[in-house]
């Protein structure tokens, strides 16, 4: 089954440069290209993309209200579920940090090569979590310093067990599954069933949101 994506982003060469590179791909279709945040979420409801790239800053619409309601209009789960991936410069701060608290499942810098493009569009189609890169966890513990927000109570966090509370906090620090497993001397399959467990009591959409979490209830520092 191919990866449906929606291109979007107010500027029509890099929109047509990232759908042609897309459309190229024999697991790929694009199904459409939108300018602004608006069309993008009427365009999301009419094709039910897998991936919607999405840009941060665009006209009539920015990228992070068109997220907002693309994922409010998403099932948690189903055939076909829509993740957003947004599109960022260096420059863009809080917006993305807020964009991952909405329940983008990440983020990838404009300047990304092909590959990178290619990687995160099929990462995330498939479900995961887009906190891979280096500069991804940079730039997330950028944002829980200095974005302007108040710190959550940390109750719920209170039903996980301490086993949990261990792989949420390497979670936030951004350690992969195979980290974490090397870290706690545990299997990488006990490190994919405790994350779908500490997803499932937390309520929580991806990994992404888990690190959200983790920032705002204190439970990862900027900086650990």
């Amino acid at each position: 089954m191919s990866i449906r994506v929606l291109v979007v982003d107010d500027q029509a060469m890099v929109r047509e440069g990232f759908a042609a590179l897309l459309g190229a791909q024999d697991d790929i279709v694009v199904v459409g290209q939108a300018e602004n945040g608006a069309v993008a979420v009427d365009m999301a409801s009419e094709h039910q993309p897998d991936v919607v790239l999405m840009d941060v800053r665009m006209p009539v619409m920015d990228g992070l209200e068109a997220a907002r309601l693309i994922l409010a209009g998403t099932p948690e789960s189903g055939v076909r579920s829509t993740h957003v991936l947004m599109l960022t410069t260096f420059d863009v701060d809080d917006y993305v940090y807020d964009a991952l608290r909405l329940g983008a499942s990440g983020f990838l810098l404009k300047d990304a090569l092909a590959d990178e493009l290619l990687t995160a569009v099929r990462v995330v189609a498939a479900g995961e979590a887009l906190l891979a890169p280096s500069v991804t966890r940079r730039l997330i513990e950028q944002f829980a310093q200095s974005a302007a927000r108040p710190m959550l109570s940390r109750e719920p966090l209170e039903g996980l067990t301490e086993r949990e509370l261990e792989v949420m906090t390497l979670i936030g620090r951004g350690f992969s599954n195979q980290e974490i497993a090397a870290e706690l001397f545990i299997a990488q399959q006990t490190v994919k069933t405790h994350v779908s467990k500490i997803l499932a009591k937390l309520g929580l959409r991806d990994r992404v949101q888990a690190v959200v979490l983790a920032y705002d209830t204190g439970l990862v520092e900027p900086g650990s």
